[in-house]
């Protein structure tokens, strides 16, 4: 074990209590509190994984719809940058599982290189997961054909999935190259350093949405 027994502890302590956030903005969701925005739905959900009772918290904060319907409130600018932010974090984060639980399931590596391997197949699903989560909102709200909306996906969100990405891979390097080398997903530990590396990924992506909606590239939510 690469690690002291007591990181393990902590590390399942992390992940239970990130899918229980999780599971109450879920059911709080199913319960009559829609999204104005359906992605939102999905978005909320996959914050409270990586960020535990911090995206609870903010969730509750000001991403909660009222109970009987209608869109919430008016956001400061600070908070609809955060939405956008966690909108490009929750594409990022599913296309990360995906990947990593894929990687590890048909052991492929790069040149034999497990960190390599994971920038590549972390980045790519990411990247797809990533402009989808962009093509509905656009689509929807501003009416435009499939292949306008795709392009505006892109720009929208190319810029904030790399700093997202920069963030996250960044971490990974520290965890494999310096603390713990050889974690797989198989150890919970890996996926608590996961969720502290996504949420490295949201402070470095925070910045990339701000500039990008003040542009007008994207859209504030």
């Amino acid at each position: 074990m690469p690690y002291p027994s007591v990181l393990a502890d902590l590390a399942w302590v992390s992940l239970i209590v990130a899918c229980g956030c999780a599971g109450f903005i879920i059911i709080d969701i199913a319960r009559g509190r829609r999204q104005s925005t359906g992605i939102m739905e999905v978005t909320w959900p996959v914050t409270g994984l990586y960020m535990g009772p911090l995206g609870l918290f903010f969730y509750l904060w000001f991403g909660r719809a009222p109970a009987r319907g209608g869109r919430v409130s008016r956001r400061s600018r600070w908070q609809g940058v955060f939405v956008s932010a966690s909108h490009c974090g929750g594409g990022c984060t599913l296309g990360d599982i995906i990947a990593e639980g894929t990687l590890y399931l048909t052991g492929w590596r790069l040149a034999g290189n497990m960190l390599a391997s994971s920038y590549l197949g972390d980045f790519g699903c990411a990247y797809l997961l990533g402009i989808w989560f962009q093509y509905l909102p656009i689509r929807a709200a501003r009416g435009l054909a499939p292949r306008s909306a795709l392009v505006a996906a892109i720009k929208a969100d190319t810029l904030s999935l790399m700093a997202f990405e920069a963030g996250l891979f960044a971490w990974m390097a520290l965890v494999d190259g310096v603390w713990f080398p050889g974690l797989k997903a198989n150890d919970p530990v890996f996926w608590f350093m996961m969720q502290i590396g996504m949420s490295v990924g949201f402070i470095t992506t925070y910045p990339a949405n701000w500039w990008l909606v003040r542009q007008g590239i994207k859209d504030g939510m």
